[in-house]
């Protein structure tokens, strides 16, 4: 079974685009074949995805197309400008133009890359995102965001690009390790934190099925997500409000992961880390209870995440990393908190102390 979803963003033209979801997409020809009419086609994929699925995507895409394959490293130290160009060399050597078409196969660092090397490659072509873990299924496929880090900033360059089309091919969580597949989860727990209270107890409900990935309940989860995802792309695509909403845990994560120079957290790991101090913080700005925060704590737990940093960094070291996001505005930190369990807004003048006492708690 296949679930199409749509979304819509009237900025971007052509204006909409499918969310398909189902079990053995990649190997569908009929179902590719519609996503992607290109002839020029430039495949970008990763040493541990391609040997995984490359030839059957290429099997099901047909021989009448001109295909050309980008295998870039696995990790988040890889999304660069480095690699970036990687992609833009390929390009031009073999003279796509600019009706031609980059697939991205892989998690969220492949995407990100992919799309932001169509939203610059001759000022813009086609992409389309076919994710293949859990984080970039939920989350990073969806929306149009793309870009690359700099060493001292989590996605500081890039742009807003939306795909052509997300086609999401649950059968491929199979492969995941234990660790990637619960970094998908902070993303999923965000969503129901964000404002969606009945699907963060579903998912306390849920999540032994979810960890033994139930086909049919991890399908449920991923059109969930996509849904609340759309919703809000949809009514506010370039993040000048709402969106980042969406942001939940990720000032203190993204910190985290560049103090660590994206080498030895997951992006859900730090978020997750990021979503306990954001609830630490929380609770010391009366939006939550105790009892709220430890509820918080739990799923994170259950769903296999860190909760705690555990190094030599200090709350003033951390603190001041998160001065490096991108949500800055006019020199202040714009923190996503809860003022209610299942409901976030954006905080503005926290007092330094208690974001450093947050930090300190989750240490």
């Amino acid at each position: 079974m296949t679930i199409a979803l749509e979304l819509s963003c009237p900025a971007q033209a052509p204006g909409a685009y499918p969310i398909l979801i189902g079990a053995g997409l990649l190997a569908d020809g009929a179902t590719l074949a519609a996503q992607v009419p290109q002839q020029q086609v430039c495949i970008v994929s990763n040493a541990t995805i391609a040997p995984l699925f490359l030839d059957t995507v290429k099997t099901a895409l047909g021989r009448n197309k001109q295909i050309i394959e980008v295998i870039l490293p696995d990790g988040e130290a890889y999304k660069t400008l480095e690699y970036y160009g990687h992609i833009l060399d390929a390009l031009i050597a073999a003279r796509f133009s600019r009706d031609s078409m980059l697939l991205a196969l892989g998690g969220g660092v492949i995407g990100d890359l992919t799309g932001f090397a169509a939203a610059s490659y001759q000022r813009g072509i086609s992409f389309v995102q076919l994710p293949t873990t859990l984080l970039a299924q939920v989350d990073s496929s969806v929306g149009g965001k793309t870009g690359v880090n700099h060493p001292h900033g989590k996605n500081m360059i890039g742009a807003f690009h939306q795909p052509q089309a997300v086609v999401i091919d649950t059968q491929t969580l199979n492969t995941l390790p234990p660790r990637e597949f619960s970094s998908g989860l902070a993303e999923v727990i965000k969503y129901g934190l964000i404002d969606d209270l009945p699907f963060f107890a579903w998912l306390e409900e849920h999540m032994d099925a979810i960890m033994s990935r139930d086909e049919a309940v991890l399908s449920e989860v991923i059109a969930h997500c996509c849904r609340n995802k759309a919703r809000v792309v949809e009514a506010d695509e370039y993040e000048s409000g709402r969106r980042a909403l969406l942001n939940l845990g990720h000032t203190f994560g993204h910190a985290l992961e560049s103090l660590t120079h994206y080498r030895r957290l997951k992006h859900g790991e730090a978020v997750a880390i990021g979503i306990r101090m954001a609830a630490e913080l929380s609770q010391l700005c009366g939006g939550i209870g105790a009892q709220d925060t430890a509820r918080i704590i739990r799923l994170l737990r259950a769903a296999g995440l860190p909760v705690a940093m555990k190094d030599d960094f200090t709350s003033e070291t951390i603190h001041e990393a998160m001065f490096l996001d991108k949500k800055v505005r006019a020199g202040k930190l714009r923190l996503i908190l809860m003022r209610a369990m299942g409901q976030c807004e954006i905080a503005r003048d926290v007092a330094e102390e208690l974001i450093k006492s947050a930090i300190e708690k989750a240490a």
